[in-house]
């Protein structure tokens, strides 16, 4: 079982539009409403493996209200902790080229009792959990290491634990040792504070968060694939062919999360489960809005695992500090 917490889920609105024409009143040519937060679309992506999966989540008004009914249509089962605030809404604009716009909102300010509250539960509920993953932006009222006390609380109990955070949030967790970290370039070229525009640089800055902590790294990048960085040396994966930017309609949030969550449920640990993690993603954003994808969508055939890796290639999608 994979429990997911989410501490600042949303509800995600996509809209698909001809173009985005600026000051102009845009008719959608389709239109859909998903869960949304990177830790809920783990478990949506469990749930659409078949795989048994709890998501913890902060909710509060009507959008929490109506976020917890559709992960229950979906599968998941939904450990709410009741907040003042009101859940988030996002909104995401989608064009037929692949260019994506998202607007995300910053969501509630938790109090310290919910905040507490949210940990507590996370405690409570990890009796059958095989993994803990704890994802997306911490929400006002937590603090920096918030996450850092997940995981502790997750090793003292024997649970493995994934985390897919950024900043100093992530920086402050990796001490505590955080069995696998999901960052994209951009987070590792903030955690090391330089650049990541090649393979290179990208191997290099995830050896050093392996070497503060991180059991194992799993880092996005992009349309260059998956790389896999921890005790068993490095592993670079990549789709072939590779999908074309024009096929991109799923959002790259929902990729990464249907990639964490792949790799999970493929064990966590090694080759195989990278190449889960890049089918897993790839397909997601063959997908519109965060839908997450089913056994049927994935094409695992067509993962290139590489341990000799072209460390001088260029990024597509290259990091900055």
């Amino acid at each position: 079982m994979i429990l997911t917490v989410t501490p600042n889920p949303s509800l995600d609105r996509t809209y698909e539009l001809p173009s985005l024409d600026r000051g102009r009143v845009l008719r959608a040519a389709g239109d859909r409403i998903d869960p949304g937060g990177k830790g809920v679309n783990v478990s949506r992506a469990a749930a659409a493996a078949g795989v048994p999966t709890t998501a913890v989540l902060p909710l509060g008004g009507a959008p929490g209200v109506l976020l917890a009914e559709l992960l229950g249509g979906q599968g998941v089962n939904v450990t709410a902790v009741s907040i003042a605030g009101q859940t988030r809404s996002n909104i995401s604009l989608a064009e037929p080229d692949g260019t994506l716009t998202k607007i995300n909102a910053t969501g509630p300010k938790l109090t310290p009792q919910e905040s507490g509250l949210l940990l507590d539960t996370v405690r409570t509920s990890r009796a059958d959990a095989s993994w803990i993953a704890g994802c997306g932006s911490l929400p006002g009222g937590l603090a920096p290491d918030w996450y850092a006390d997940l995981v502790a609380a997750a090793r003292t109990a024997g649970v493995r634990v994934a985390l897919d955070a950024s900043g100093p949030a992530l920086r402050a967790a990796l001490s505590a040792g955080p069995d696998v970290i999901k960052p994209d370039t951009s987070q590792l070229a903030a955690s090391v504070g330089r650049p990541v525009s090649t393979l290179g640089e990208a191997v290099r800055a995830a050896q050093e968060l392996h070497a503060l902590g991180a059991g194992a790294v799993l880092a996005s990048l992009g349309r260059n694939g998956l790389l896999l960085v921890g005790e068993q040396g490095v592993c670079h994966a990549t789709t072939e062919p590779a999908e074309p930017a024009g096929a991109v309609r799923g959002t790259a949030g929902a990729g990464d999360a249907a990639a964490l969550a792949g790799f999970l449920i493929a064990g966590g640990d090694g080759p195989g489960a990278l190449r889960s993690a890049l089918a897993h993603g790839a397909a997601a954003g063959r997908l519109p809005g965060s839908v997450m994808p089913a056994p049927s969508d994935l094409r695992p055939d067509q993962v290139r695992i590489a341990r000799d890796l072209p460390l001088d290639l260029p990024l597509a999608d290259p990091g900055t500090p």
